[in-house]
């Protein structure tokens, strides 16, 4: 049940399914107010008591001889700054007489089933009408002739709202956007913990959290792309929510570039939230006909704790963001050649490699940096997307021959957005690059950005890129960005235009990904921006994975992949097992650790199989063998986050069946102690009246014993280890398979792996 219902004599409007309501008004002066977004709750036809008007002090009011309509004090939908409201914006407009003062007023309304797209934008998306409702206000700032539309779906089966926004100069004169938010919310209160997702290279999506409080709270990335440091998603929680229990309100933005999420409690503390495009160094020219459609937001309600929120996140980004062939399928099982050999590599090598891995039961083999150019080192390469024939003599085509004759598929790594400066492509076309004119321009790892935001560097791009696809047998393109933008400047836009270049060039990488995903529709294309630089909606929209952090450590990805289940489905997490010690922190994690984390996702090996004795030889078939049978449940699975990396010593996650008769259940302990106190865990999800028999320890257990006595987890850290017993050491972890004794299933031993 879908409902958008418009009330006339009060020009209410009431969006809401069984889960949530949003509500909203036209205001006395013809602006749009905000007066609900949580619960559901029973639809009528006056809500204006939620519009607080009151004369206060020290306020500007809009109406003469009236001292208790200020828009300081009202909620809105799409605020503006200056004509009584003295808060950020939503849309701020600069004007040929250098006015920045609009005043959208509503004018009408559209309510359609489905979803539209955005053109040259990901967005979510409905496969039938019945799947969700949108709804189209339509305000229009007399003095200019600027459109204002604002886009709002309700989807029928989860709790979540997108938002968007499109401007479109109906007047005589230029205008410049300078602020386009995609969401605007304002929260009649500031009873919220900020939770944001923080890091750096090789530590990505950090959980942090902040009391709100009066002043900015925000998120944001001016860099050119959503970046390692700020995720475009944050959750507004209760104090007293939990994973578990709790209200909560998830905010995600779905965009790849220069982004912001900002709080802004006032002195009265109400919340206004704001999420869209950064607005410093943004400013778009929009002429007389052109239009401005802003990057979609979703807001999800959560009223079951943060794990609720995730779950909707995952549900949502995971069948109607994804998309494609490989959205609904286990993904491969895959070995990259990267940490095994880095640069140092020739076709004879790789074949071992491969030979190994396919012994081993791994399904793609994967070619990573290297195979392209005189690329020897970060020097060289970037842009002559061709293959060496030095290191492969028979190029691409006949490496990925022989893969594939050897019953594997073959992927390969790009980095398309970039350039060194020794390669044809740079010297043919020096300009082709993002540069200040007169300015010194920076490099990061010897290379440099391409300007995207020009049709004919993209064209040429994907002229290298599809030929290489078309010649070849090739199911998997790794996609890589290594660089942040600097010194952000377009040689072939004017200077009026130059505030447009960072947005430009997002569109640009869309545009690409977008012709090459329609072109090789069967391809699994990764997403791998510097370990993390872009794991964002966004590029999810084009790849249904991404690889998640360049720290391939064990211990280190359980915050990492942590932090990312916040937002993003498991199936979007691209994680492998690495060689030890480990090459990012030098630590050495046991060979089943390093497993049960990376087969909390897509799951593969970045390591040479050649150099593992037997027994750990054997040790990785077993692995495969098991990921195999529960990868389906693993990645696509209700994923429940239980004990937090970044509250102690243990962590703990599952996954539960749709049918909640499999779970999965991870637990870790990053350090071992001495006679260490009794241990469980309370699991969630499962079926409270199904007896589930847990493979690890031949034990049966109630759904409703292990919810709410819980899974003991106590081993023989708790006290001199019996004779008989498994070793425990640091960096300790077992997969307990829970399955209910009524499925039908039996187990076999062959998939056992712990």
């Amino acid at each position: 049940m879908t409902e958008i219902i418009f009330h006339e004599e009060t020009k209410t409007f009431h969006l809401y399914n069984d889960k949530i309501s949003y509500l909203m008004c036209v205001l006395e002066n013809g602006h749009m107010g905000q007066l609900y977004f949580g619960k559901k709750i029973h639809d009528k036809a006056d809500f204006s008591y939620l519009v607080e008007k009151y004369g206060r002090p020290m306020t500007s009011y809009v109406f003469e001889n009236d001292r208790t309509f200020s828009l300081e004090h009202i909620r809105q939908e799409y605020p503006v700054y200056g004509s009584t409201d003295y808060r950020h914006p939503a849309v701020e407009i600069l004007q040929e007489n250098g006015s920045r003062i609009t005043d959208f007023r509503y004018e009408g309304y559209e309510i359609t089933e489905g979803k539209p797209e955005l053109k040259g934008l990901p967005a979510t998306y409905t496969e039938s009408g019945e799947e969700a409702k949108t709804l189209k206000i339509f305000l229009r700032d007399g003095l200019t002739g600027c459109r204002l539309e604002l886009l709002y779906t309700i989807f029928a089966s989860e709790a979540a709202v997108a938002r968007s926004a499109c401007l479109r100069n109906e007047g005589s004169e230029n205008l410049h956007l300078l602020t386009a938010m995609s969401l605007n919310l304002d929260l009649p209160d500031k009873d919220y913990i900020w939770m944001q997702l923080s890091g750096a290279w090789a530590r990505e999506r950090y959980v942090k959290n902040r009391i709100l409080e009066q002043g900015i709270t925000a998120v944001d990335s001016r860099r050119g792309n959503s970046s390692h440091e700020q995720n475009p998603f944050v959750a507004l929680k209760r104090p007293n929510a939990t994973e578990g229990a709790g209200e909560v309100i998830g905010i995600s933005l779905i965009y790849s570039g220069n982004f912001r999420i900002q709080a802004e409690v006032d002195t009265h503390d109400v919340t206004r939230v704001t999420a869209g495009i950064h607005p410093d160094g943004f400013d778009w020219k929009l002429e007389p006909g052109e239009e401005f459609q802003t990057p979609e937001a979703v807001a999800v309600y959560s009223d079951k704790g943060l794990n609720g929120m995730s779950q909707t996140f995952h549900r949502l980004y995971g069948r109607r963001l994804a998309r494609g062939f490989w959205r609904d399928r286990p993904r491969p099982i895959l070995i990259n050649n990267w940490e095994a050999t880095y640069f140092n590599f020739t076709e004879e090598k790789l074949l071992k490699i491969a030979e190994k891995a396919r012994e081993c039961g791994v399904e793609l083999f994967v070619l990573d940096d290297g195979w392209f150019g005189k690329r020897n080192g970060e020097h060289a390469g970037l842009g002559d997307w061709y293959a060496n024939r030095e290191r492969l003599p028979e190029g691409i085509r006949g490496l990925s021959e022989k893969i594939e004759a050897l019953g594997m598929k073959f992927g390969l790594w790009f980095e398309p957005e970039m350039v060194n400066k020794d390669s044809d492509l740079y010297r043919e076309h020096p300009d082709w690059i993002l540069q200040t004119p007169g300015r010194n321009t920076s490099h990061g790892r010897y290379q440099y950005v391409l300007d995207f935001s020009r049709k004919e560097v993209v064209d040429c791009i994907y002229a290298m890129m599809e030929k290489i696809l078309s010649g070849s047998r090739i199911s998997y393109i790794k996609w890589d960005m290594n660089r942040s933008i600097t010194e952000c400047y377009s040689a072939a836009l004017p200077p009026d235009r130059q505030g447009e270049v960072f947005h430009r060039y997002i569109l640009g990488v869309y545009d690409l990904y977008d012709r090459l995903t329609k072109k090789f529709p069967q391809v699994l294309f990764e997403s791998c921006a510097s370990g993390g630089g872009r794991f964002d909606p966004g590029l999810l929209y084009y790849a249904p994975q991404g690889w998640a952090s360049d720290d391939s450590d064990a211990v280190e990805r359980l915050k990492i992949q942590y932090g990312t289940s916040m937002c993003y489905p498991v199936s979007s997490i691209g994680s492998h097992v690495s060689v030890v010690p480990n090459h990012q922190v030098f630590r050495t994690t046991p060979l089943h650790t390093r497993a049960n984390v990376a087969c909390f996702g897509t799951f593969g090996y970045e390591l040479d199989l050649n150099r593992l004795p037997e027994e750990e030889l054997e040790e990785v078939k077993k692995q495969i063998v098991f990921m195999k049978e529960y990868r389906e449940l693993l990645q696509f699975g209700t994923f429940y986050r239980i004990k937090s990396p970044f509250e102690g010593n243990e962590t703990v996650w599952m996954t539960v069946s749709e049918d909640q008769k499999t779970a999965l259940v991870g637990y870790y302990r990053v350090l071992n102690g001495s006679n260490q106190p009794y241990s469980r865990v309370r699991l969630q999800g499962l079926n409270p009246d199904l007896l589930y028999e847990n493979i690890y320890n031949g034990t049966e257990n109630y759904g409703d014993e292990l919810m709410n006595y819980g899974l003991i987890t106590t081993d023989g850290s708790a006290g001199e280890l019996p004779a008989g017993s498994a070793l425990c050491t640091d960096f300790e972890s077992r997969i307990y398979i829970l399955k209910a004794k009524d499925n039908g299933l039996s187990f076999d031993g062959e998939a056992k792996y712990v």
